[in-house]
């Protein structure tokens, strides 16, 4: 039995339709919180600040707070929360937020800290691989393969060994990604590796910060993959990451922009390469990444990297 706190959706509306659930309009004409669709589990709470173990339109507002979290989109979409437990309390796991008319996320995001970096367990058996079942089962798009692709990984299975559970829910299909296998097992793979190592590291951040998510937009896809259930998956053409990384009261951020193909050995070895800012990176994929850093910061952090400081 899975032991989720709740189930939460988020679904970002232009209009104000009728639906199966309970809606809540969330705060003035000069707030930009969204109407929501909440979708309470049945869990006893006991979570933390961040929103974890709430529900309601607190839950919704505590976890939009998070720094890992981006602005969300004007389109239609779905915020999808997974939290594992952790001793008597719930933690986010990761979150992500889906696009109905790409039938992929938008990004997915998470964060290395003290609970979350740690290693207890390690990969789910090779039959993992399923529907995320906090998604409406219209939007379920099968366990099998991708024909021609992997079903690659945005949070990593390796990013999430804190618990079985917190693992377990990296195969959710939601958390997928249709990745050329060259691709997934290659650079893709060297990113995630030195990254985590980051994330790990105590003594290099108290917490860092994660966004990973492959381009869905019209004009940046490389076709679609039809499904078992004659859905379209939209396989995207570029991949990123984005980091934010705490240091006592110190923050530094980085990305990645990655075209998807192959890539060979010999430009494997050049990983500085595909490092930009996160103005940059902002400007490439529409996303507004970090934007609950106080402005000062975020205008600061944001402008720069240094390559040196993330070890490349």
């Amino acid at each position: 039995m899975r032991s989720l706190q709740f189930k939460v959706f988020v679904k970002f509306l232009f209009f104000v339709l009728p639906v199966v659930g309970l809606l809540y309009s969330c705060g003035s004409d000069d707030d930009d919180t969204p109407n929501v669709i909440i979708v309470p589990g049945g869990g006893d709470g006991g979570g933390d600040s961040d929103g974890a173990g709430l529900t309601g339109e607190a839950a919704v507002k505590a976890y939009g707070k998070r720094l890992e979290v981006p602005a969300l989109a004007s389109e239609d979409g779905l915020f999808v929360a997974h939290e594992s437990n952790y001793g008597s309390k719930s933690v986010m796991n990761y979150c992500l937020e889906f696009s109905p008319r790409a039938m992929h996320s938008r990004w997915v995001a998470f964060r290395f800290d003290g609970i979350t970096r740690q290693i207890t367990t390690g990969r789910s058996s090779s039959d993992a691989f399923a529907n995320d079942p906090l998604l409406p089962s219209q939007y379920w798009i099968g366990s099998e393969y991708f024909r021609g692709y992997n079903r690659g990984h945005i949070c990593a299975s390796a990013d999430r060994v804190w618990s079985a559970e917190a693992n377990r829910q990296t195969f959710y299909m939601s958390n997928m990604s249709p990745q050329g296998g060259n691709f997934n097992a290659g650079i893709w793979a060297d990113y995630e590796n030195h990254f985590r190592s980051k994330g790990r590291d105590a003594t290099f951040a108290d917490t860092v910060y994660v966004v990973k998510g492959g381009t869905i937009a019209d004009g940046q896809t490389l076709g679609t993959v039809v499904r078992s259930n004659n859905t379209l998956v939209r396989v995207p053409r570029y991949y990123f990451m984005a980091f934010l990384r705490v240091r006592y009261g110190t923050y530094d951020a980085i990305g990645l922009w990655l075209e998807h193909r192959d890539y060979a050995d010999s430009e494997r070895k050049d990983l500085a390469a595909h490092l930009v800012s996160i103005d940059e990176l902002e400007q490439k994929t529409g996303i507004d990444f970090f934007h609950n850093l106080p402005d000062a910061i975020e205008t600061s952090v944001e402008a720069t990297y240094n390559k040196t400081l993330w070890g490349f």
